[in-house]
């Protein structure tokens, strides 16, 4: 397992950061989403399936700017 600090822009109540990591967990070859600093994820991914373009992607999917830091 691979680990990305993920910058999340406009993540800062819980329910936001509850949305997103749920959106993650949900991708096949997450293993662990855990929340950093405020609008901040770190997240333990297969990178045999997947990219941190990926996640960023899924982050996206969300509503929310994403890039790793």
């Amino acid at each position: 397992m691979n680990r990305v600090l993920l910058g999340v822009r406009g993540m800062e109540r819980p329910d936001q950061v509850e949305k997103v990591s749920k959106a993650l967990q949900r991708l096949e070859g997450v293993g662990e989403v855990r929340p950093a600093e405020v609008g901040q994820l770190e997240v333990a991914y297969d990178p045999q399936r997947l990219t941190v373009m990926d996640l960023i992607r899924a982050v996206r999917e969300q509503g929310f700017l994403a890039g790793m830091l």
